[in-house]
């Protein structure tokens, strides 16, 4: 208690230098409040981008693998396509298979399958083979050598024969098809949830007409705007598809929309029509009844897996592998997309960082740099206290209690000073992530046809019935709290980190005192006083 009265006591007696040292501290710490707060909003940022946006893991073909083999094995371009019908499709035991693993939170998957439909002009992946038939005829003839007639008539002769060859040469083109490629007009995809839907969420198709169904176990679909052009079709309206296998299977699908790729194909200068003017989407549960009917009927399923992060890569794609996923498919993830999209706020954070560290740098050499001249010029109250008998140890806690008292106050006024900096510092950090968050909710539900949701507030019970809940979704966007994640960005997280700042800021500055106290002998000081 002694220790403490007599640091408050020097405290007030030595004013002047004291406010002196509480504005540098002021200064170092408001500063570190704004780098700290930024720090902390773009782990904020980045927490909550990775949050939403999944590490996905996909299985597709491995098509560097098949077109070495192809090459090594020197194959003809008919070969090849036999080579590629010879690969196993993914099927839904292998799929489920590979889900069950414990690096994999969750997973998903469309089907898509080839089907006819009527108007439809079919785009099939073919090869036309030209071929030459050669066809030879022989012709026998016979003939008596003398005029006269056959033998034992009058006149008659020995028979003669001979033979007539005449060749006939043809050519015909035979179609080599890919059986994995569309043996139907229409491409059937079905999906499980909006969350599948990524040409809707990123903006690659979009309704122009109606909207998606919500229900995922109804016989509905969207159609192409270039289809319901060719075909006069509108919302409302029904098409029948059909089996390519087995025509006497049909089946009728209600449309709910009309969508619009998004994609720019001016260059495409071959084709009259967009990639999906022949894509009909519909759900998976549509395409598994067509495939219970027809089990000749090949569906494809592309299945995406959600790891649990980016050190588990590797061991999940050993995994597959051991499971028996074909040599011909490979896994991919888009880790290095989400590396990509926090790079920028990375780039923020780690600037912060640096910035941090180089104002407690200068903060502590400024603060050791007074502590020794404040030694200095106590030199002789030193030598006293030593000479009365107080240990150097306890000498030296006064000197350090006196600094923590004036850090202390002075980390509170920073951290007030900080707090209103930090905030229009951490605004203009976060108002583009929010706005873009906004927009992007408001554009994803445009894109499945939905009216825009702005907020809880303007959203009735009714709609709300009606329409999903776009704004809770998985859609990869980065979810920021418009409110807490700014008015609140110096937090508790931060004011700890700023007390353990003052505290080794303190302890730095005080090495030096410790060190000249430790070295003082009273008996020299007051000689020399």
């Amino acid at each position: 208690m002694y220790i403490l009265k007599n640091a408050w006591r020097n405290i007030i007696r030595n004013k002047g230098r004291n406010i002196l040292i509480g504005i540098i501290i002021i200064v170092i710490s408001a500063a570190c409040a704004v780098t700290l707060a930024i720090r902390q909003s773009a782990n904020d940022i980045v927490d909550s981008y990775l949050a939403t946006n999944k590490l996905e893991a996909t299985i597709g073909m491995n098509r560097r693998k098949l077109v070495g083999n192809f090459k090594e094995n020197d194959q003809s371009q008919e070969e090849m396509i036999d080579s590629f019908n010879d690969i196993e499709s993914l099927t839904q035991e292998e799929i489920d298979k590979y889900g069950d693993s414990e690096y994999v939170t969750d997973y998903y998957y469309y089907y898509s399958v080839s089907v006819d439909a009527k108007d439809l002009t079919e785009a099939a992946d073919t090869l036309m083979k030209e071929t030459t038939e050669t066809k030879t005829k022989v012709d026998f003839k016979e003939f008596f050598n003398n005029a006269g007639g056959p033998p034992g008539f009058p006149g008659g002769g020995s028979p003669s024969s001979s033979r007539t060859t005449s060749t006939t040469t043809t050519k015909k083109t035979e179609k080599i098809t890919n059986a994995k490629a569309a043996n139907g007009a229409f491409t059937l995809v079905g999906y499980d949830s909006y969350e599948d839907m990524k040409e809707f969420i990123n903006g690659e198709y979009t309704i122009s007409e109606g909207e998606v169904s919500n229900d995922f176990s109804s016989d509905s679909c969207v159609i192409s705007e270039e289809l319901a052009t060719l075909n006069k079709l509108s919302v409302g309206d029904t098409i029948t598809i059909v089996d390519p296998n087995n025509t006497k299977l049909s089946y009728t699908l209600t449309i709910t929309g009309i969508y619009t790729e998004n994609t720019d194909e001016s260059s495409n200068m071959s084709s009259m029509f967009t990639n999906s003017a022949n894509k009909i989407i519909t759900n998976v549960n549509f395409i598994k009844k067509m495939v219970e009917a027809d089990s000749k009927l090949e569906a494809t399923i592309s299945p995406t897996y959600i790891l649990r992060g980016e050190d588990v890569i590797d061991s999940f794609k050993a995994e597959v592998s051991e499971k028996g996923l074909n040599e011909y498919y490979e896994v991919s993830t888009n880790a290095d997309e989400l590396n990509e999209a926090t790079e920028s706020v990375k780039n923020v954070k780690t600037f912060a960082t640096t910035f941090l560290i180089i104002t407690l740098v200068i903060g502590g050499v400024v603060l050791a740099v007074i502590n020794m001249i404040n030694i200095r010029e106590r030199k002789y109250e030193i030598g006293v206290l030593r000479t009365i008998g107080m240990k150097k140890y306890k000498l030296s806690i006064q000197f350090m209690t006196e600094l923590l008292i004036v850090s202390f106050v002075s980390l509170i006024f920073g951290a007030i000073v900080g707090s209103f900096a930090s905030v229009p510092v951490a605004n203009k950090l976060l108002a583009n992530e929010i706005n873009n968050q906004s927009s992007q909710v408001e554009k994803i539900s445009k894109n499945f046809g939905m009216p825009p949701q702005m907020g809880e507030n303007n959203s009735s019970s009714e709609s709300s019935d009606k329409q999903p809940d776009f704004k809770n979704m998985n859609f990869g966007v980065a979810k920021v709290n418009q409110v807490d994640k700014i008015d609140a960005v110096v937090d508790y997280k931060v004011l700890l980190q700023l007390l353990g700042i003052g505290i080794l800021l303190t302890l730095i500055s005080s090495l030096a005192s410790m060190i000249a106290i430790a070295r003082f002998s009273p008996l020299t000081i007051l000689k020399e006083r």
